[in-house]
């Protein structure tokens, strides 16, 4: 058995790896689990991931969880081209750099952008009061803010002047709060016209291949399974802060 990918497009590491993969024509099974549905409960899944979470890769005996892992990974077993994570120290210390901010920054506000603004009241039946709302909008443009002052700067892209993982990683979080409705790049000319650089760098086919399923979301039906509504409310509380 060759390169497995277990992946959600749903989720935004999924789709920063599934973009990753497609593009360097890095051949792979899909293999999908269905954060929803909470496939990634099933003991099956466990035997994969015991943290129980997408992305996992699975080469051959070779088991990998966590997104960036995963990335640097690919990028080093497959020799793809070298700006996605540059040889030269400096260069690389950059991306280094922002995929170490993104976790509890951009990764946090936008999730629980989309899930307060979506997924909660319309998916899950379940009401978030409007200062909860409110504040993690206001963070969500904090985080924006520093996306473009911090990283962004006057580069065509967040690392220099070519597409690096770290565009991928951050891109994919944004379409989070854009799936639910928030306008981020309309007052923000700098970061549209960046969006515009990555998604013709990655191709606009792929692009939105990757974000189909999310873009969907807000059209799907509230979640009518009680059993399965409960799980899902428990597993994500902590969004609601």
């Amino acid at each position: 058995m060759g390169l497995e990918l277990y992946l959600d497009l749903m989720s935004q590491p999924c789709r920063a790896v599934y973009i990753f993969a497609k593009k360097n024509d890095i051949p792979f099974q899909l293999r999908t689990i269905d954060l929803l549905k909470g496939q990634h409960y099933t003991d099956d899944f466990a035997q994969v991931n015991p943290l129980r979470k997408v992305p996992a890769l699975k080469d051959g005996d070779f088991i990998l969880a966590e997104s960036v892992a995963i990335l640097l990974y690919l990028s080093r077993k497959y020799k793809v081209p070298d700006h996605w994570y540059p040889q030269d120290l400096q260069a690389r210390a950059r991306v280094d750099e922002y995929l170490s901010w993104q976790h509890t920054a951009l990764r946090s506000c936008c999730t629980r952008a989309m899930w307060q603004k979506m997924m909660f009241p319309k998916y899950l039946e379940q009401p978030v009061p409007p200062e909860i709302l409110a504040s993690t909008l206001a963070e969500l443009d904090r985080c924006l803010q520093m996306l473009e002052d911090k990283f962004l700067r006057n580069q065509a892209f967040l690392t220099g002047s070519h597409i690096s993982v770290a565009d991928l990683v951050a891109i994919t979080e944004l379409m989070h709060p854009v799936s639910a409705g928030c306008k981020i790049f309309e007052s923000r000319p700098k970061l549209a016209a960046w969006r515009q650089r990555v998604e013709a760098a990655v191709g606009e086919n792929l692009f939105q291949e990757a974000h189909a399923v999310v873009l969907k979301v807000k059209d799907m039906p509230p979640l009518m399974d009680p059993t399965l509504k409960e799980k899902l409310k428990l597993s994500v509380q902590s969004l609601l802060h």
